[in-house]
């Protein structure tokens, strides 16, 4: 199970993995990462990049496949993710393991405050 959290909201998904994505807001090149929740917290699993430039080097393992850089960060496990974000820049994308992508606009309430929302593994109830 996964949490995002904005000033005020706390919305649960029934997720343990998840695919984020989003586009650069300089390169305008998309990049998506495959995640876990595991013991409490979000492990990385594989990484998918575009292009690169701007700060969005692919990994040294990397391999072109289909016109994508797919390669697996070395990042340790974390306890959460803050994902800025802006009206200026498109939304962050959540996707589920069978592919269903909704914005966090979608999944938080419309009242909810566009600004940081931390994305971690639930606390166990």
């Amino acid at each position: 199970m996964i949490c995002l959290e904005a000033p005020g909201v706390a919305v649960r998904l029934a997720l343990s993995a998840f695919t984020l994505l989003w586009t650069h807001s300089v390169e305008h090149t998309r990049w998506e990462e495959d995640w876990q929740a595991v013991e409490g917290a979000l492990v990385l699993v594989e990484s998918r990049v575009l292009g690169s430039g701007a700060g969005m080097e692919p990994g040294a393992d990397a391999q072109l496949k289909g016109g994508v850089f797919r390669f697996r960060p070395t990042l340790a496990p974390v306890f959460e993710l803050r994902l800025s974000r802006s009206r200026e820049v498109e939304d962050w994308q959540l996707c589920s393991a069978h592919a269903e992508c909704r914005s966090l606009a979608e999944l938080l309430p419309p009242d909810a405050p566009i600004e940081a929302v931390r994305l971690r593994a639930c606390p166990s109830p």
